[in-house]
């Protein structure tokens, strides 16, 4: 499997990302975002960070980048697309995922681990968790509170295109586990055909047992999958 991993101004889990598909066995390489072309790929990564400082909104210029034009493509032709908290931002910017990414219910940026719990493990993303199974994972993020309107919020929920949720560590989806006001404790979603995936939360920072956990991991195995 060979992947590329997107890199603006700002970018800062471009590398850590990098490291965990190449865990997998993933052939990786970084792309800038002046290019203009984009090499076959099965996978396309989106990483965190500020991109252009977030400046106008989060994910907005890099939306307007040369590279996107390529991303849309190859996405549209059915390659994966994982994008990852201001990758996810991006991915709403583009168009390729609906709804947007508003800033935090307690206007705080927030930085914790917190628990998510998988909606959908019938995918190319989840395929390697369990239905419902409790994630720990780590969030880093000042716009995160997902709002969409009422009719992609019906299709997300009849079609199963909501990947995650926040919840508590027992699995409780409520608006105490609900770190940032988002609609529904929305914590990732897919795009009609599921080849696409916007998360807030952190897998890339959950690999390694020593250093956190590996509650990440599946996310990446299930990609060869």
């Amino acid at each position: 499997m060979r992947s590329y991993v997107i890199v603006f101004p700002g970018s800062n889990w471009d590398r850590e990302i990098a490291t965990a598909v190449e865990r997998k066995h993933i052939k990786k390489q970084k792309v800038e975002h002046k290019e203009t072309k984009l090499p076959k790929s099965d996978l396309i990564v989106i990483p965190g960070g500020f991109s252009y400082g977030d400046y106008l909104r989060s994910g907005a210029i890099a939306g307007k980048s040369l590279i996107i034009d390529e991303v849309v493509k190859a996405a549209n032709s059915g390659s994966l697309v994982l994008g990852i908290c201001n990758g996810f931002q991006i991915l709403t910017e583009t168009g390729l995922l609906k709804g947007t990414l508003l800033r935090n219910k307690n206007l705080k940026f927030i930085n914790r681990d917190i628990h998510i719990k998988v909606m959908n493990n019938n995918t190319r993303f989840s395929n390697k968790y369990r239905n419902s199974q409790v994630l720990k994972i780590n969030i880093a993020h000042n716009e995160g509170n997902f709002f969409t309107n009422s009719k992609h919020l019906n299709e997300l929920n009849e079609d199963d295109l909501i990947a995650f949720k926040y919840c508590d560590e027992l699995g409780n989806i409520n608006e105490k586990s609900n770190p940032n006001g988002s609609m529904e404790n929305i914590a990732g979603i897919f795009n009609s055909k599921k080849n696409i995936l916007g998360m807030m939360p952190h897998p890339e920072r959950m690999v390694d047992e020593i250093i956190s956990n590996e509650d990440g991991v599946n996310l990446f195995t299930s990609l060869l999958t």
